[in-house]
Order: C-alpha cells, then structure tokens, then sequence
C-alpha cells in the first residue's frame, strides 16, 4: 500500500468520490469503488463509504492505494484445487468449497480460487479486471456452491448483462435462528456500508435496492428452534441474504458476524450453500443448470436437528 493525500482541483469538483479516487490515484473504477466500499476512503479525515458522493473544490482526499504488484498482478498456482461442474470454451461453472477466497484483495495476495483458475485456464487472465479475471459474481469465503467464470471477453459481458437483468437464478440453501412466521415471502431492503462499522454492510437508508426471496424447507425445535430456507437471489449485494436475514430477527447459524454464531447451536461456518445457478449460455443460447449438494460440514449440522 502506497499512502496518497491530495486536495481535490477545480477541474475535478463535484465528481463523484469513485471516479476521483479512480482519476486522481490512476486506478480502474471498479477498484476505486471497492475501496470507498470497504471504508478505505476519507475526504478531509471523514471516512466517506458512499461512492456516489460529491467531492468539492479544495476537499482533501486521502487513501492507502493498493500496490499494482500486491493487487493488480496475480500469478497462477495449480495447487489451488477447483472442482469443475460445467465446462465449455466461453465459460465454466464451479463448485467454491468454503475457505476460499475468491479472487486477491486486502489480506488474501495468494491461495485464491482466481490464482487456481488461471493455472487451469490461462487464457482468462485477459478478461476483465487483471487482479480478478473472469470474475462474474463472488461468494464471501466461508459461502461455498457455485460461481460461473468467463473464458471470453464475449462471456464475460454477456453474464455481467444477464446479472443485470436478473436473468440468472441464485439459490441458496440456508439455516436460520428462530421460526419464519410465513412459509415463503421477500425481504426488500436497502443494503449499503453500516456508518456504525465500516466493515460490515447493514440495512440502510440510501443504500443499494436489494431484494431476496426465501421459502421454509423445513422447521426444527430441537435442540434449539431453527428453519431451513431456500432463498434466491433477485439481486446481488455484498452479504446481501445474511444481512437481510438478520435484519429480520432470523440471522444465519454459525455466521459470527451477522449475530447467528451462539453457542446453543454450534456450526463449523455459516450455513449458507448456493446450491443452484441456471442461466442461459451469453454465446450459445443453450440453458445451464447446475447444482450442489450440501457439503457435509452443513449436512451435520441439519442431521443434528429434529
């Protein structure tokens, strides 16, 4: 990390804070994005973590800007293992285990499912952003289930295209504290940084549109009241379906940073498996449909149940 500290010019005022960060720290966007995001940005020593704010004339913007060889560069390493469940020459579908990460950030330079997949298919390392290339969507670390990868520049933009759409079915299978009160329905709510931690993301006014959809699977009483849920994705926030569960008094089992690790209930991990990803191929039209079983750490867990 490189420290920049710069009072913002004339020409520069009333941009938003993403593209000045980007412009004046000669940065792709979506890096400078990532790192207002994760609260990594200060405008006149106040954490800003909205990147659509607007930035004045003479507001001095300070930041840690990420070493190109640290981020930006990534070397492939084939003793990362990657499970395979589609592969075709635009695009591949895998199956992330739980602890790991996808692709290099902060604290995660190596090891990576992104330093895996360019040992495997190289010639990913052109498409999109260099320090994750392919990359469509992600899963937090401890998630496990199915990411799509982009071989194709083609692939690439027409899975971001589809995402936009909300063309893709996400679903995901969960367990979660308490008894739901309806067996199906939808949390829509904003999600954005929390002001309180940074680091976290929170229901919040002015945040992103969000919105998940869950249905009960099963209810449990024993040892402790808890529901088994499937719950699709109709957008894709960070955190997006352990926030929105926890904003509703049902947070997920084993996640310690959204209020569901307790000790009456103990999980190796968060609950939370995306277990299907359908869309139709960006080149060929054809339909995918994949699925994942529950790991076993989580099928322990549900065992345990009754």
């Amino acid at each position: 990390m490189t420290p920049f500290e710069a009072a913002l010019p004339e020409v520069l005022a009333g941009e938003r804070l993403d593209r000045v960060v980007a412009m004046l720290c000669d940065l792709p966007r979506s890096v400078a994005a990532e790192l207002v995001d994760a609260g990594a940005v200060r405008v006149d020593g106040e954490v800003r973590i909205r990147r659509a704010d607007r930035v004045e004339e003479g507001q001095v913007v300070s930041l840690d800007v990420p070493d190109p060889a640290g981020d930006d560069v990534v070397v492939a390493d084939p003793a990362v293992a990657i499970e395979v469940v589609h592969e075709d020459e635009h695009l591949v579908v895998v199956d992330k285990p739980a602890g790991l990460v996808v692709h290099p950030g902060s604290g995660n330079r190596t090891g990576t499912l992104v330093h895996g997949l360019l040992a495997r298919y190289p010639e990913i390392a052109g498409v999109g952003e260099p320090f994750r290339p392919g990359i469509v969507h992600r899963l937090d670390r401890d998630t496990s289930g199915l990411l799509v990868i982009a071989r194709t520049a083609e692939a690439l933009e027409g899975l971001t295209d589809a995402l936009r759409r909300r063309a893709v079915t996400r679903r995901y299978r969960t367990l979660v504290w308490g008894h739901l009160d309806e067996p199906r329905g939808q949390v829509d709510a904003p999600i954005g940084r929390s002001t309180r931690e940074p680091t976290k993301m929170a229901v919040v006014v002015g945040g992103r549109e969000a919105r998940t959809g869950y249905e009960v699977v099963r209810r449990y009483t024993e040892p402790v009241p808890s529901t088994e849920l499937v719950c699709t994705l109709e957008t894709g926030r960070t955190h997006q379906i352990r926030v929105h569960l926890q904003a509703i008094g049902h947070p997920v089992v084993g996640d310690p940073r959204y209020g569901g690790a307790r000790s009456t209930l103990p999980a190796p991990r968060q609950v939370l498996h995306a277990e299907q990803l359908a869309f139709d191929h960006p080149v060929t039209g054809g339909r995918i449909d994949a699925g994942s079983p529950l790991p076993a750490d989580l099928a322990e867990v549900l065992a345990r149940l009754s």
